[in-house]
């Protein structure tokens, strides 16, 4: 079989990746706190080369580039724009630093700050999980001692009490892995925000940082990539079935 073939599958490949990494993108421009993917794509080294059985630089026929290949998916965490709201328990943080929530028993970290008070005065997410403080316990709310209110370093304050939110920092944002509902789990341990770093704010929701237009731009640049690769596919396997017709044409 004609190695273009391949070359142009795994372009097909890449490219039907890429899609549908700018798809989930777009699906989420309304999500509260996500954090786009990008597709990195890698240049294929020839088969030989992948197989061990020759080496880069060998100056063969081998040298010819092998296609493309999606090397891995990454995170952006660029911030994305704050959304006024006006909800008391809508919260957004100004800088670095993520909320941490506990999830089917592990603590998670998150950027959506669109939170709420269950019957008992417990401070949860949008699907019931519990937002810690940063002793690692639930926060908890009583209703019964009055109003309270959210200090700009992410501070708790209710009758004369102030019990702040968990506010962290992984030492690197490649050690987070995102697991969906727009969680992330560390791959090693977190540190806080330092105190004076520390700013969160009351009333506003930091929304996507998707841009459609950017990911619409993308997404047609990608399936114009898928088709190209398609059309060499079947233009390879009509050259083959043409010159295979003439090899066994009778004389």
């Amino acid at each position: 079989m004609p190695y273009g073939l391949y070359i142009s599958a795994e372009g097909a490949h890449a490219q039907n990746k890429r899609l549908e990494v700018l798809a989930n993108n777009l699906a989420n421009v309304e999500t509260t706190g996500f954090k786009r993917d990008l597709t990195i794509l890698q240049a294929r080294y020839a088969e030989e080369t992948q197989r061990g059985m020759d080496y880069p630089g060998s100056r063969t026929i081998n040298d010819i580039s092998g296609g493309v290949l999606v090397k891995k998916t990454a995170t952006d965490y660029e911030p994305g724009p704050m959304k006024r709201t006006g909800t008391s328990t809508d919260m957004a943080v100004n800088g670095d630093g993520f909320f941490v929530i506990r999830k089917g028993g592990r603590d998670l970290l998150t950027r959506a700050g669109n939170f709420m008070l269950n019957a008992d005065g417990r401070m949860t997410t949008q699907d019931g999980d519990p937002v810690l403080d940063q002793d690692a316990n639930p926060i908890d709310i009583d209703p019964e001692a009055g109003p309270w209110q959210l200090t700009p370093d992410g501070g708790i304050a209710q009758d004369g009490q102030v019990t702040y939110l968990a506010l962290v920092n992984p030492r690197s944002l490649g050690d987070l892995v995102k697991i969906g509902d727009n969680c992330f789990r560390p791959l090693a341990p977190v540190r806080p925000v330092e105190p004076e770093q520390r700013q969160v704010v009351n009333g506003f929701l930091e929304m996507s940082d998707v841009r459609p237009t950017l990911e619409m731009m993308d997404m047609i640049e990608a399936s114009r990539g898928f088709e190209a690769n398609v059309n060499m596919i079947r233009n390879q396997d009509q050259m083959m079935g043409s010159l295979v017709n003439r090899v066994l044409k009778p004389a």
